[in-house]
């Protein structure tokens, strides 16, 4: 083995080393978003808040102290528990990682740590939960129904 595949090896080890890592942070903050504790955390804090916002391009001051408060309720709650169960978990750390990794990251968990460093994204989750209280999401379950492709004859079973 030529000191270049040593080097090569050494550097995919390293990769999958952070990969694994940052899949197991992900893994947690998902397992931590599900609990109830932090459903009734993040809707409480939307319940508060969501009658100040309109869905306009203009942003009024009172935004930014919404999102600060929002940022260091949530933020802090997620930190705290990501300690519990990774003792060496660096927040400013998994951000850096994330930030990295924007282009290739998907979904709702990542959806939610954006809200803490993008406001429009905070923005867009206020307003879609205000949609949702006033009832003026789409209710696309009344439009489906299921039919069979085909009946099999009972007798063509067997």
């Amino acid at each position: 083995m030529e000191v270049d595949d040593r080097e090569e090896n050494l550097a995919v080890s390293r990769s999958n080393s952070a990969d694994s890592r940052f899949d197991m942070v992900i893994g947690a903050i998902e397992d931590i978003v599900m609990d109830e504790e932090f459903q009734v955390l993040q809707n409480s804090f939307l319940e508060k808040y969501f009658h100040e916002f309109d869905d306009s391009e203009e942003n009024r001051f009172i935004y930014t102290d919404i999102h600060t408060e929002y940022v260091n309720l949530v933020e802090k709650y997620l930190n705290n528990r990501l300690l519990e169960k990774i003792p060496q978990f660096s927040l400013p750390e998994f951000m850096n990682q994330m930030i990295n990794r924007k282009n290739e990251l998907d979904g709702e968990i990542f959806e939610l740590l954006l809200t803490f460093s993008d406001f429009l994204t905070f923005k867009e989750m206020i307003l879609d939960y205000k949609a949702e209280k006033e009832g003026r999401t789409v209710d696309l379950s009344c439009g489906f129904t299921v039919t069979p492709l085909g009946t099999r004859d009972k007798k063509e079973i067997k």
